[in-house]
């Protein structure tokens, strides 16, 4: 049987090696569309991603590399599409923050805050309909939680009991504002738990920790059809949008950011593999996914770039 720890720390790995080889290849001009960087909230997305099958749907912000490499866990298409070429996984039109890959579960990403949740919603509803058994889960950042339709989605989740889970991945930023400048209450938690749902919170970066809560969370939804909603908190090591960090900016403090950095999930998970299995092992997985990343790499600063008549395939009138 596959060592599920170490399955864990492979998907992690490989998010965080493809973000430092954007980071590495940014600077080149090459990839042109912006870029919103996962570094720091890895544990989360895979933790949760690996409870899921295969035909549960995802859906996701902007901040969307982890997702689609934790459900997908592919990096051809997906470097095509960071450099805009026909090989991307949408024809290079999309860009960074429009993912997708329905086949794989990955529904769609979405640049407007919080707009994926009512969509997610509609999809957890279609599924009840139909008794396909699938789950939808639907992530968004804290920021989301200020918009009404977050509200309006959470309200008609409970109401009408759908397999939804919400993934709340709350870094207490939005952009660059406190939690405590934009909120007329104190705890978010205290708020959802009067909603007819299943709450579960945790700052851990431990992934083996998010994915016990998860796998537990959705036992206890199949046990009482109720949605799930995940309060899990990480911080974003680089800035809103971009490659670089933006400490200096003096909205956020460089402390808070190195006291998250000594529980690093990958670093932790790698630690713990190299305990249990050997260094020797764990080295095996973190050299094959550097072949993979470079070799996608190389193949899609190869490929063309989508020609006019790719503006007008795959729309809706």
């Amino acid at each position: 049987m596959e060592n599920i720890d170490l399955k864990l720390y492979e998907s992690m790995y490989l998010i965080r090696r493809s973000e430092e080889k954007i980071k590495e290849h940014y600077l080149e001009d090459e990839m042109k569309t912006p870029m919103h960087m996962s570094m720091g909230s890895e544990a989360i997305v895979v933790g949760v991603c690996e409870c899921l099958d295969r035909t549960d749907q995802v859906f996701g912000t902007y901040r969307s590399h982890a997702l689609y490499l934790a459900k997908v866990a592919e990096t051809e298409a997906f470097f095509g599409e960071m450099y805009g070429k026909v090989t991307g996984v949408a024809k290079g039109k999309g860009g960074s923050m429009h993912l997708l890959a329905p086949e794989a579960g990955l529904m769609c990403t979405s640049a407007i805050v919080a707009s994926n949740i009512p969509v997610a919603i509609g999809a957890a509803f279609a599924n009840k309909q139909s008794k396909n058994g699938k789950l939808v889960a639907v992530f968004f950042g804290d920021g989301a939680v200020e918009e009404g339709v977050f509200w309006e989605s959470v309200n008609a989740a409970c109401l009408m009991q759908l397999p939804v889970i919400f993934i709340c991945e709350d870094n207490e930023i939005a952009v660059h504002t406190n939690f405590s400048h934009r909120r007329g209450f104190d705890k978010l938690g205290q708020v959802i738990k009067g909603f007819n749902c299943h709450y579960y919170n945790s700052d851990s970066t431990d992934v083996s920790k998010i994915y016990q809560l998860t796998q537990h969370a959705i036992e206890k939804q199949k046990a009482e059809l109720k949605p799930i909603f995940l309060h899990l908190k990480y911080h974003r090591y680089l800035e809103h949008v971009g490659v670089f960090e933006d400490y200096e900016a003096g909205y956020r403090d460089r402390k808070e950011y190195q006291t998250w950095l000594a529980k690093d999930p990958i670093a932790l998970q790698r630690k713990k593999l190299c305990n249990l299995l050997g260094e020797v092992q764990v080295n095996t997985v973190e050299n094959s996914v550097n072949l993979q990343i470079v070799k996608s790499i190389e193949k899609a600063k190869q490929a063309n770039f989508p020609g006019p008549s790719v503006a007008y395939e795959d729309v809706y009138s």
